[in-house]
């Protein structure tokens, strides 16, 4: 059964990363394979409530990789971290299967340092459904959720639940408008390559045209207002003042 699940993890880094050239590079170069491996010994040992050993385990496996993951975190099949420095996985932290994360991602908590005794045993950081892919330096805060399917954009900060099938970029993340994941496309970087703006983006072209559109239109009329008025001439005008003072008859 370990075995089973270990081929299936090193063929989904296959899948997704190109760089991947063989089943055996990934085993023994890829530090997000690395990570998995030591998380799971890490989240048995916390499952049968040998905390301390489960901690230096988890200790030992960021200490080798860069990639910090709490053991009673609940992550499922077929996880890829690419690249994976910096990768943070908070303790209530949960991930569906086909996940993809990428360096820099933090799936972390945003409850106050204060009164942490009363924050036991509460879920405080996100749920990941399955298929959903982070970019790197995204960070995922609070008890959310990532819906299935969903992308979300390198280094967005995404504070509210994302639907499925749903591309987030930006800071604070916002819907983008893009393809990429309704179509089930693979998106690197759960970043939209379509060259598609999001529709704040979208909006404030519009109305960049219209004031365009505007000025031409005062241009015209101003113009055409010059062409109306006729310019008197210095002699007509004296000439005009002159024959105002004679006497008519």
């Amino acid at each position: 059964m370990i075995y089973k699940e270990l081929i299936e993890e090193i063929d989904a880094y296959m899948e997704r990363d190109p760089a991947a050239h063989s089943r055996l590079m990934v085993f023994v170069s890829y530090p997000g394979l690395h990570a998995m491996i030591w998380h799971r010994i890490a989240h048995w040992l916390w499952a049968n409530r040998l905390y301390i050993l489960a901690r230096l385990v988890g200790h030992f496996g960021r200490w080798i990789t860069g990639i910090e993951i709490h053991p009673a975190a609940q992550i499922g099949r077929r996880f890829v971290i690419d690249h994976g420095m910096g990768v943070v996985i908070g303790e209530t932290a949960e991930i569906g299967d086909d996940v993809t994360i990428y360096h820099g991602v933090t799936l972390g908590g945003i409850a106050p340092s204060v009164d942490s005794a009363i924050q036991k045993q509460t879920k405080r950081h996100p749920t990941v459904l399955d298929g959903a892919i982070i970019g790197s330096g995204a960070q995922v805060l609070g008890p959310i959720t990532i819906g299935r399917n969903a992308r979300v954009g390198a280094n967005a900060v995404v504070v509210k639940d994302v639907p499925g099938g749903v591309t987030v970029v930006g800071i604070p993340a916002k819907p983008a408008d893009s393809s990429s994941a309704r179509s089930g496309r693979f998106a690197a970087y759960g970043t939209p390559t379509d060259d598609i703006p999001a529709r704040e983006e979208r909006a404030l072209a519009g109305l960049l045209d219209e004031v365009s559109a505007l000025r031409r239109r005062v241009e015209e009329l101003e113009q055409e207002q010059a062409r109306r008025v006729v310019p008197v001439s210095p002699e007509a005008s004296d000439d005009a003042e002159a024959g105002s003072d004679t006497p008519r008859s």
